[in-house]
């Protein structure tokens, strides 16, 4: 057995949840310690992933909310049960509005009791269902590596946005000999050269044309371009509520923003 074999071995499923975000590339979470998720808390501490604690779980969420839209990749936070995902909901909420990755674990009552209404225990999936791409809890300790696997990839996939795990506490100290699957990865996307030809000429062929552009994934190269295709198709351009950002606001061809409180004059610019 080579010593690989033997740590996997020993392990808990603290410690396979933090080497499974390692594995994936995490360099940092945010969270509020609670008793929930003592666990994971263990094998952070043995790992050289950055715990950055907060006074309050609503700005835990919102940094990993800010870190995945920054970085590209799900930011993680790690919140207690109960109050502690109530608190957090807001930072979800906005993951989602924003097109955000992100990957919120929250700490769940032991297995055994479940359904009892044990202090603190909130049904995660009914709770987080209308505000997350998708909601799961862990029920088995050899399952962790799949479910944060598959956490990071729904996160990053198709339009991006937050994902919500429950932990229950029996899951994460109980052994684990689950191997760390790979690291997930954003399936790539593009236009066809026909396709971006089938734009200019649209555009060119428009007797007002106008730019609306939003949604996530946006980044400095891509921020760069839309400015420099508005400039050479002499096409205003105008940003969807909180994108303000995706082109520099003091170049010729920015309108404006088309969210709430538009300017009267760009709206009747748009309708016409």
């Amino acid at each position: 057995m080579t010593q690989k074999d033997s740590l996997i071995a020993t392990r808990h499923g603290g410690t396979a949840l933090v080497q499974a975000l390692a594995t994936q590339g995490v360099e940092r979470v945010f969270c509020v310690p609670g008793e929930s998720f003592l666990a994971a808390l263990d094998g952070l501490f043995d790992s050289d992933i950055d715990v950055i604690v907060n006074r309050q779980e609503g700005g835990s969420a919102m940094m990993a909310e800010a870190d995945g839209k920054l970085t590209g990749r799900p930011g993680v936070a790690f919140v207690t049960r109960g109050p502690g995902a109530t608190n957090a909901a807001a930072g979800v909420h906005i993951a989602f509005q924003d097109s955000t990755p992100m990957v919120l674990f929250v700490g769940q009552v032991a297995s055994d009791q479940r359904d009892r209404e044990a202090f603190q225990e909130v049904d995660y999936r009914a709770m987080f269902g209308p505000l997350a791409k998708w909601v799961a809890e862990i029920d088995r300790t050899d399952r962790i590596p799949e479910y944060v696997s598959r956490a990071f990839h729904t996160a990053m996939s198709g339009r991006p946005g937050p994902v919500v795990l429950a932990l229950p506490e029996d899951v994460l100290s109980a052994p684990c000999d689950a191997a760390v699957l790979p690291r997930a990865e954003p399936a790539g996307q593009g236009a066809s050269k026909e396709d971006i030809d089938r734009i200019i000429r649209d555009i060119g062929a428009a007797s007002k044309p106008f730019l609306l552009v939003g949604g996530g994934g946006w980044d400095d190269d891509a921020r760069q371009a839309l400015g420099d295709f508005a400039e050479a198709m002499q096409v205003p351009v105008g940003t969807s509520f909180r994108c303000q950002d995706y082109i520099d606001n003091r170049h010729p061809n920015y309108a404006g923003d088309v969210g709430i409180a538009i300017n009267p004059a760009l709206a009747e610019r748009i309708r016409a």
